[in-house]
């Protein structure tokens, strides 16, 4: 395997950790509406030991931005806004829409993740390792939130199409500020 370069592991490693928080942020948004207006015991349960994954993957990335001095992106802010925001909306739509949320956001992460595996090099061993390991949970994901319900049918496919491309968008911007 070829080795890429350093500014290419930095953007890596900035949108990762960008959107495991992200992640961690839409499932707190999902338990906050959980909490509050909507009360199934059994999704609160799920989404909780999701949360517990996406918590894991973000302190990897916590800890790799920090000991390879890599900036996190600018619009971390923003992005836990939207994504509290997401979490708390698609849940008030819905246990349907709650798991949509996690299945469309795993979806990209899918393609994203493969994509990062097949560019890493033997110079990056650990790196690979933990993303071919957090794809692997991110799948367990939306296969768990297609068994619980989630659809693309009718609106959900509306959906289902802005999740996606929120989260292609903020993949974008995040490798590079």
């Amino acid at each position: 395997m070829t080795k890429i370069d350093k500014k290419k592991i930095e953007e890596f490693i900035r949108v990762d950790h960008a959107g495991e928080r992200g992640a961690v942020k839409i499932y707190e948004g999902q338990l906050l509406a959980l909490n509050t207006f909507v009360k199934d015991e059994s999704l609160k349960k799920t989404i909780e030991e999701m949360k517990i994954h996406e918590k894991e993957h973000c302190e990897f990335f916590e800890n790799e931005i920090k000991k390879r001095k890599i900036p996190p992106t600018k619009l971390l802010p923003l992005w836990d806004l939207l994504g509290v925001g997401l979490g708390f909306g698609s849940t008030l739509l819905g246990k349907k829409a709650a798991m949509l949320c996690t299945a469309s956001v795993e979806e990209v992460i899918d393609e994203h993740y493969l994509n990062q595996i097949k560019q890493l090099g033997s110079n990056e061993r650990n790196l690979k390792k933990k993303i071919t390991k957090f794809r692997q949970d991110e799948l367990n994901h939306k296969d768990i939130a297609y068994e619980k319900g989630a659809t693309k049918k009718g609106a959900y496919s509306i959906l289902d199409l802005m999740i996606k491309t929120g989260s292609k968008i903020a993949i974008n911007i995040s490798e590079k500020i």
